[in-house]
């Protein structure tokens, strides 16, 4: 659909369908500050690199970004995957969060009560091989107790089969939780069962927005131009919706299911609120 010509219920209806909506221009006014911002902080994390700690994922510079192996032949061992950039950081991306199209899309989808899940996040190929993510389902690193978080990826540059275009197959959001397992670029669907051609590539400008079920299964490929791929990702949910399964390898995934009962006594911790986008959330006990 296009921002231009929108029809809130049948943007609804394709959502739930299909569990993935395109709507072309939705972040137009905010690509250029938020890109002027993206490149600032992936220049500022290559500088820090010499500094990066190792944990469980790869390498997090001091200034936050995560960085994963790099592919054989590439100028260095190490490439960025999750940028610095967030709400935090950014005034630009935080105001894309509280975008009134956006809003009245997702109310439409959630209900009038919904809040913001997440800080933002900004995942950037590097140019000339910058990292596929496999397949996969946002669940297996967030799996929630209802409907789950509406995910918001918008391109920041003009998007193909060339420079890692987001793959999506339709309709998977209605396959429940599936197993993932342990990849270079995390969680993932194995291969064999979930092949690329599976997918359907959503090529796009800059500015288009994907959403996505917490469920649907999604990638993209390695960044084979000769420029930078960012994208930038936007995430609401039910006020009353919680995570109750977590993690991002197989090993610290299976902690958390064993941690999974407790969780749903405990239900959703304060520290686990994120800021109302609509309505409002009332007390409770």
């Amino acid at each position: 659909m296009s921002v231009d010509a929108l029809d809130l219920q049948k943007a609804a209806d394709i959502f739930e369908e299909h569990g993935c909506l395109v709507v072309r221009g939705l972040m137009a006014p905010y690509i250029k500050a938020i890109h002027q911002d993206i490149e600032a902080a992936a220049a500022e994390s290559l500088s820090l690199l010499d500094e990066a700690e190792q944990i469980v994922e790869g390498w997090r510079t001091p200034n936050g970004t995560l960085f994963i192996p790099a592919p054989s032949g590439y100028e260095r061992d190490k490439q960025i995957m999750v940028l610095s950039v967030n709400y935090q950081t950014s005034a630009a991306f935080f105001q894309s969060a509280f975008d009134e199209t956006t809003a009245n899309i997702v109310e439409t989808i959630l209900g009038p009560n919904m809040e913001i899940f997440g800080g933002g996040q900004c995942l950037y190929k590097e140019p000339v091989g910058g990292h596929p993510k496999h397949l996969h389902q946002d669940s297996a690193y967030f799996e929630h107790r209802y409907q789950g978080p509406v995910g918001i990826l918008s391109y920041v540059v003009d998007t193909d089969l060339v420079n890692g275009a987001l793959h999506v197959v339709p309709g998977s959001h209605k396959l429940g939780q599936l197993k993932h397992i342990d990849t270079f670029s995390h969680l993932g669907l194995a291969e064999d069962e979930w092949p690329w051609e599976s997918a359907l590539p959503v090529s796009g400008k800059a500015g288009d927005s994907i959403f996505f079920n917490v469920k649907t299964i999604h990638g993209s490929k390695q960044n084979m131009s000769d420029k930078p791929r960012p994208i930038f990702i936007n995430r609401y949910r039910r006020t009353d919706d919680y995570v109750i399964i977590g993690g991002t390898t197989t090993a610290n995934r299976a902690e958390s299911e064993k941690r999974a009962a407790a969780a749903e006594e405990a239900k959703k911790a304060s520290s686990d609120r994120g800021l109302m986008l609509r309505g409002f959330r009332p007390f409770d006990s």
